[in-house]
């Protein structure tokens, strides 16, 4: 009796997975106020905007993001959502709470650490998103705060976006001066989808 080589070995059990552990396409959104729309017709936000750029790649856009969200909400919901979407991609965009409510960074780091950890559990790539905070926060707690994001997606060998925001005027934003309004969006998404082309081969 021939010894099957390891190629085919390897075929063999690709053939015996689940057709969803290879066929699911699907990109998560991870996030807080940001990626949820806030302010704007959902239709305008940039996953939205995201999603119909990935149409015809056969991409699924979940957006699971929710205004107000901070790390810890979402390393505590982040399981549930892996196990029902089983994603090939999470875009994770957490953290803008944690930094305006002076949380500890060294607790935001960990958390989102511990979601990094579990999307690269779950056999999903990663695509990291960060964010600045006002000026009037200080410069100690902003250059630790804004350090945190190269660090991880160092220390996970990630694809990271520096900065969701990057490009976006002063005259984009809502009334809160926070919060990016519909003209703003179709930047917010091509500052993403440049990040993210290359998980997408």
């Amino acid at each position: 009796m021939k010894k099957l080589s390891f190629n085919a070995i390897l075929l063999l059990a690709a053939l015996c997975l689940p057709v969803a552990a290879h066929a699911e396409k699907n990109i998560l959104i991870f996030g807080d106020s940001l990626s949820a729309g806030y302010g704007i017709d959902i239709t305008e936000s940039w996953p939205y905007l995201l999603q119909q750029e990935l149409d015809r790649a056969g991409f699924k856009v979940v957006n699971a993001s929710i205004s107000g969200e901070t790390s810890l909400g979402g390393r505590q919901r982040l399981a549930r959502l892996l196990a029902q979407y089983h994603p090939a991609i999470v875009i994770i965009e957490l953290g803008a709470n944690d930094g305006l409510r002076g949380y500890a960074v060294t607790d935001t780091e960990e958390n989102l650490n511990a979601i990094l950890l579990q999307t690269s559990q779950a056999g999903a790539k990663a695509l990291l998103i960060g964010m600045k905070l006002p000026p009037n926060y200080g410069s100690p707690y902003i250059v630790q705060f804004q350090g945190m994001f190269p660090r991880l997606a160092k220390k996970h060998r990630i694809r990271l976006v520096p900065y969701l925001l990057e490009g976006v005027k002063a005259d984009q934003f809502q009334a809160d001066n926070l919060h990016p309004n519909a003209a703003a969006q179709p930047r917010i998404m091509s500052n993403v989808l440049q990040a993210l082309k290359p998980l997408l081969r």
